[in-house]
């Protein structure tokens, strides 16, 4: 499940999709208010469903895009309830630029060191300069331009090293 709000940075959103869905890995658009969602940019993607029509039990991974549009999920009672579910039950959760914050503010990040967008720092515990961190069920990126190597690390996760690499190879990643 990868949860939209208005705002969203498109290609840390578009990109995770895209690697996913090549992976054969199933992946549910949910947005926030409403199933049509605007980014940053002024890309309008159509999700699949509201938050409201989603059973987050029903999910193996939470991935959270950033862009201006994290301080709508941090704000959302309904994403901070299920992250911290997601938490409970140590299922994968993921969060790429601004988003760790609202990871944060769900109050997951106590003790575990993640990475944020750069200048950011002070919005999440334990920052660590890194592309990509993983920390237990945690995934955190910097930002866009490590969208790719994320979104390879999510599918190295929910299927598979050599998928990954499969698709890394096909989409020449470097």
């Amino acid at each position: 499940m990868i949860i939209l709000a208005d705002g969203f940075e498109e290609v840390e959103a578009i990109g995770v999709i895209t690697i996913l869905r090549r992976a054969e890995i199933s992946v549910t658009i949910v947005g926030l208010v409403s199933t049509v969602v605007e980014g940053f940019s002024g890309i309008k993607i159509i999700a699949d469903r509201r938050i409201t029509e989603v059973d987050p039990n029903s999910f193996d991974m939470l991935i959270l895009p950033g862009g201006p549009a994290y301080k709508k999920l941090e704000n959302s009672k309904n994403v901070i309830d299920i992250i911290k579910r997601f938490d409970q039950k140590k299922k994968f959760i993921a969060a790429i630029g601004f988003a760790p914050i609202v990871l944060a503010k769900a109050g997951i990040l106590e003790d575990r060191i993640v990475t944020v967008f750069p200048g950011y720092e002070k919005e999440v515990p334990r920052p660590r300069e890194a592309s990509i961190i993983v920390d237990r069920n945690v995934i955190t990126a910097q930002g866009t331009s490590t969208t790719l190597l994320f979104a390879l690390k999510l599918v190295e996760i929910l299927a598979s090293k050599r998928t990954a690499e499969k698709i890394k190879k096909q989409m020449v990643i470097r």
